[in-house]
């Protein structure tokens, strides 16, 4: 009886730690985080001087990579543009105006988003936070507030963010930014 405790024991922990194992891999990683649409996540990054990891990181927190996603505020898309803030991104870049017939399309909702966040980086200074925290709540809001010193716009401060919303957004996109880098950093800075 004990003989067989003992084996039962062994074999519980064995088990344990081969899942363990399995867990930490990056095999296992890549099927909880995966990142859709690399081409175009890459191409726009490169384009808009971005980090491809920031792109699929607020595509993830946004719409979780499903391209017909619309909020209850009426955003949608996989960067989940609000319909004026997508008009306004074709006005100022300037981008073709059948680009308001297509803004469903992922291509398109990647190439508006990523400009819209390359513009707030000039804006914001490359500031990475602000530029995050633009994207949630509009530009003009974290303007003031980092001009009024309501926000110091670094994310050790983010509790000082007005919005409760934005402040979990933020947390919410570097979570998923430092994953993708971990689990893909390697392989994307040779490709």
């Amino acid at each position: 009886m004990k003989f067989w405790r003992k084996k039962r024991v062994f074999a519980i922990l064995l088990l344990t730690f081969l899942i363990f194992l399995f867990l930490s891999s990056s095999f296992i990683g890549r099927l909880l985080y995966p990142i859709h649409y690399e081409d175009d996540i890459r191409r726009n990054a490169f384009q808009y001087e971005l980090d491809p990891f920031l792109i699929a990181a607020i595509i993830r927190v946004e719409s979780n990579y499903k391209p017909d996603t619309e909020s209850n505020k009426g955003a949608y898309g996989l960067m989940q543009l609000m319909p004026d803030t997508s008009n306004w991104i074709i006005e100022k870049a300037p981008f073709d105006t059948e680009y308001k017939k297509k803004l469903g399309t992922p291509a398109v909702s990647i190439e508006l988003g990523s400009w819209y966040l390359h513009w707030m980086d000039k804006q914001f200074g490359g500031n990475m936070h602000a530029m995050i925290a633009g994207y949630n709540a509009g530009h003009g809001k974290v303007s003031r507030w980092l001009q009024e010193k309501a926000w110091d716009g670094t994310l050790q401060n983010a509790n000082q963010i007005p919005y409760g919303e934005t402040r979990h957004y933020i947390q919410r996109v570097m979570y998923y930014y430092n994953k993708y880098h971990k689990l893909y950093g390697d392989e994307w800075s040779r490709g």
